[in-house]
């Protein structure tokens, strides 16, 4: 498929153009730069030790506004958006009827009737249009916002002083409207990486120039734009989920990926409820952590087994340079889940796997949650 067939298209596509990127697959029905000239390890490098600047325009945003935005918002989504205040946001999840996920969120609370959603790939329109259709509310799909995400240890010392805001004191997924080089944006405190970083939401219209400039400002420090492949390699280090490769049953619950931190059974009835009550404590699997005794990546969908049973199967990948390890998040049956428990993975050949810690970098989230 060429460019110009994507429904949806990113400014800055000449950009990564230039970079090397081909543009010839999608997400979000926009392309993607999933590849640059640059080794995606050595974007990784740049990301963990100086930052990156990312393009994830691709996310989907809709302005959700009126009277009854927020019991709307409460009626369709797992957690209780009443506790967020205007400059919060918060990871949410959308299920059906059955308690099965179609979709995870961002909810950016801008107002008591003005929220901003931001998803994935799964099919949180499609949920959300017959929930509207009852309530007082106004949703427009905002393809005007371009998204750009700097990453890593240096991206609020090459921000904050181009900035009026307070970048050092904006807390952990908490957002702003300001400017940023003289370009309305708004800024919020969080990304994809495992690392402190802030995504910056601005115009098409601004898309260029702020990219141009943090890249310019950035360039004596070793900051470089970084791919989609890094991208990969960075969320898998820090164990951060992918809707829907990592929900492989085709109706998985919250419960089998371990979000229930985002499920409120507490708050009134809202969509799928029940059946996450009743599908609570009967898990399938669970979202694991292995460490695989191999040089390579493995190729998700691989099968896991004890013995001669098999027990799970893999879902997202990355060798990891910078913990020189094979890392693996996968789907296991819940007596098989242990710290310490001894696997084999089949991929091309068997290899030894353990059961370990998420996330695989940084198990302590110290450096998204630095103490200073």
């Amino acid at each position: 498929m060429t460019i110009s067939k994507f429904p949806r298209q990113s400014v800055l596509n000449d950009r990564h153009a230039a970079l090397g990127a081909d543009l010839s697959t999608a997400w979000n029905d926009m392309p993607i730069p999933q590849n640059y000239k640059t080794d995606p390890y050595e974007e990784t490098a740049a990301v963990r030790c100086r930052a990156g600047l990312f393009d994830v325009s691709m996310l989907k945003m809709l302005n959700v506004s009126g009277r009854q935005a927020l019991p709307f918002l409460n009626h369709l989504l797992t957690s209780d958006v009443s506790k967020a205040k205007p400059g919060d946001s918060h990871i949410s999840n959308i299920v059906n009827e059955t308690g099965a996920l179609v979709d995870d969120v961002i909810v950016y609370v801008d107002g008591p009737e003005e929220f901003r959603i931001s998803h994935g790939g799964g099919s949180f329109e499609d949920a959300m249009l017959p929930v509207a259709a009852k309530y007082d509310v106004k949703i427009e799909r905002d393809n005007d916002v371009h998204i750009l995400s700097l990453q890593g240890p240096l991206a609020l010392a090459t921000l904050a002083p181009h900035t009026p805001m307070d970048l050092a004191g904006l807390g952990y997924f908490r957002h702003e409207p300001t400017t940023l080089f003289g370009k309305k944006v708004r800024i919020a405190r969080g990304g994809y990486s495992a690392e402190r970083g802030y995504e910056v939401f601005c115009s098409a219209a601004d898309a260029h120039y702020l990219w141009d400039t943090i890249l310019e400002i950035g360039k004596s420090h070793g900051i470089i734009p970084v791919s989609w492949a890094c991208l990969d390699i960075v969320r898998v280090e820090g164990s951060l989920l992918f809707f829907p490769f990592d929900m492989p049953h085709g109706d998985t619950t919250p419960w089998e990926v371990r979000a229930g931190w985002t499920v409120d059974l507490n708050k009134p009835d809202f969509v799928g409820k029940q059946a996450l009550i009743e599908r609570k404590g009967k898990e399938r699997s669970f979202i694991t952590g292995l460490e695989v005794a191999t040089s390579k990546v493995i190729e998700p969908g691989a099968k896991i087994t004890a013995g001669s049973k098999q027990v799970g199967v893999v879902t997202s990948t990355t060798y990891s340079q910078h913990l020189m390890k094979s890392l693996a998040m996968a789907q296991i049956e819940a007596g098989f889940t242990g710290l310490g428990t001894e696997l084999v993975v089949h991929d091309n050949g068997e290899h030894r796997a353990v059961v370990v810690q998420m996330p695989f970098y940084d198990p302590m989230r110290l450096r998204t949650h630095p103490a200073h």
